[in-house]
């Protein structure tokens, strides 16, 4: 199990882009690449609860992503999404609903939408609805 994320400012940038232009809604999506070596790729997804408030995956769009993930032989590094006006920490709905264990739980706070990636991500691992923050390298 890795204890952190390492995410190229590229990618970051993605991220970030991506989760303002599905305000006023939550952003969603998973990253792939190598738990040993990083994050390297984005893959958006639909916010099926198309909420301000809430995220989950579109099931269609999470099928397809895995399927690809697994196609490119890389692993689901981390889950994605926003949070439109507050803090870029797991909500209680986030803990009770997070099912990927090995994965980083990576979340973005649009509280200040002009706040650069190192400001509005941080990196979370969520196991049993407990969550502990985990260290983010972007670069």
């Amino acid at each position: 199990m890795v204890n952190g994320l390492a995410l190229p400012s590229p990618l970051a940038d993605e991220l970030m882009r991506h989760a303002l232009e599905e305000l006023p809604n939550e952003a969603c999506g998973l990253i792939s690449g190598s738990l040993a070596g990083g994050a390297t790729t984005f893959h958006p997804a639909r916010n099926a609860e198309a909420s301000p408030l809430r995220y989950n995956v579109h099931p269609e769009d999470l099928v397809r992503i895995i399927f690809a993930i697994e196609d490119a032989g890389e692993e689901l590094v981390a889950v994605f999404h926003s949070h439109t006006r507050s803090a870029a920490v797991p909500s209680a709905t986030d803990r009770r609903t997070a099912m990927y264990p090995d994965a980083i739980y990576l979340l973005a706070s649009l509280a200040d939408p002009d706040a650069p990636p190192a400001r509005a991500l941080r990196a979370w691992r969520i196991d049993r609805g407990r969550a502990f923050e985990v260290p983010l390298t972007i670069g």
